[in-house]
């Protein structure tokens, strides 16, 4: 259970939270009584959005919560629910009013009371929400856990979370959920023949690697994850400049989101045959650092002319991809923190996504809706394929201009995937760079609660 709930049955005393709407404000406080009316007149509450009141009793002490839903503009709700968490004093409550997605809306609240505090003195104290038990409380409980989860790695600094010990965090999923896992490691990465892999990580102190596991029954559908796990950019040889270099450990937020992903999905029991790449390194600057204008065989066998050593994460992507490929899942899903194109495009919040199968976006984006992870379809552009020519080599790896940088990267991606029934790639910030209801601000997850709703409802349970 974690720390910002109840279970149903508590025996605790709970203050009772009213969750409304602007236009019911006069019938609850109708209900409540006169105190509260003239009180709520005191205090102007208006039940707008993410709006909160406490309500005392005649002696002075909590006695009720309003909490303001706003009027209905088409916008939803369930997640402001989230701000709920950090604005309550420490205590017991339960949601005595509200109206809407009960789970998404208890979801919220749970996402919103993360905290981050590993180099910092924890609160000991919460305010709790007990659980009503109409509610999935399973499914609550898991995505809460897996969203922390991803959090927590992305919000860990460099130099305590390197390519070991992400790697490590790999070994410890795959551990507790009895998954089959191996590791390559440095040098071993050019006999096992990921080349690209070993280029990036060459220059660093801390070896690169590659680990892979699976899990579930071998003859279930496959579905692949890969995750960019670049513990940190400097940019390589074509070195970021220091604002830019500022966020860089949350560079392996592909990898975390991924990790993620497979957690809810094995924690869930889908009926899959899961595979989960993890490519990781750290792109530093020594002697043996890969330099622009160098040209590298991949694992598939095309040469790749680096165009700029600060585009490394689709360089590890591409040697990952292409192993993944090899056994033709059903679905392969790959995550990373790839351009700042997209956060030109569309923002930190709204992660663009690319997937040649129709059916698979129309579900994805019907998911997203649903559970309120918002995504946002892309198109790979095929007559934008021609900008990532070389004239020494089959493809550079990035463009020779400024624009669409985040389909490029998209297209340069599908060159190493051909046997994979779908294919999506999702190009994601892992940040949220100023707090929302039900997003601190810090590492995220975005994209894997929409990614496991359309995996659940194709595969199900075992």
């Amino acid at each position: 259970m974690l720390a910002c709930f109840l279970p149903p049955d508590t025996t605790e005393a709970a203050v009772p939270v009213h969750a409304i709407a602007a236009a019911d404000l006069a019938g609850t406080l109708d209900a409540l009584g006169p105190a509260a009316r003239a009180w709520a007149g005191v205090a102007g509450f208006e039940a707008k959005a993410g709006t909160h009141l406490l309500l005392p009793d005649e002696d002075g002490r909590l006695a009720g919560v309003l909490f303001g839903l706003g009027k209905p503009d088409g916008a939803r709700t369930d997640m402001l629910l989230g701000k709920l968490a950090g604005v309550l004093p420490p205590g017991a409550y339960r949601l005595a009013t509200f109206e809407g997605d009960l789970d998404l809306a208890l979801t919220a609240f749970a996402l919103g009371a993360y905290r981050f505090e590993r180099y910092v003195a924890p609160k000991e104290t919460w305010p709790r929400l007990v659980l009503p038990s109409e509610a999935d409380v399973l499914a609550i409980l898991r995505t809460a856990a897996a969203v922390h989860g991803v959090r927590d790695l992305v919000n860990t600094p460099a130099n305590d979370l390197g390519t070991a010990e992400l790697a490590a965090a790999v070994h410890a999923l795959a551990a507790a959920h009895g998954a089959e896992i191996e590791e390559i490691v440095g040098d071993h990465l050019l006999a096992a023949n990921y080349p690209l892999v070993h280029a990036v990580g060459a220059a660093s102190a801390r070896p690169p690697r590659l680990v892979t596991f699976t899990w579930g029954d071998p003859a279930a559908p496959k579905v692949t994850l890969v995750g960019k796990g670049v513990v940190f950019d400097t940019g390589g040889l074509n070195i970021k400049p220091d604002a830019s270099m500022l966020l860089m450990k949350k560079d392996m937020g592909g990898a975390a989101n991924v990790l993620g992903l497979a957690r809810m999905v094995m924690e869930a029991g889908l009926s899959v045959r899961l595979r989960v790449v993890v490519p990781i390194v750290e792109n530093s600057i020594s002697g043996n650092a890969f330099r622009p204008g160098d040209v590298y065989r991949s694992r598939k066998g095309l040469t790749v002319e680096i165009g700029n050593t600060d585009a490394e994460g689709r360089l590890i992507l591409a040697d990952a991809l292409a192993f993944a490929d090899e056994e033709a899942p059903e679905v392969l899903v790959d995550m990373a923190t790839l351009t700042g194109a997209a956060r030109v495009a569309l923002g930190p919040d709204l992660p663009p996504v690319y997937t040649r199968d129709d059916d698979f976006a129309a579900e994805l984006a019907a998911a997203s809706a649903a559970v309120a992870d918002p995504c946002w379809r892309l198109p790979l552009w095929p007559p934008y394929d021609d900008m990532l020519k070389s004239k020494i080599a089959d493809v550079n790896h990035i463009s020779g201009g400024s624009y669409a940088g985040s389909i490029t990267a998209a297209l340069f991606l599908g060159r190493f995937v051909e046997k994979a029934r779908t294919w999506l790639h999702a190009d994601i910030f892992a940040w949220t760079p100023s707090a929302k209801p039900a997003s601190p601000e810090g590492g995220e997850a975005q994209v894997i609660r929409a990614l496991y709703a359309v995996l659940a409802a194709r595969y199900g349970r075992r």
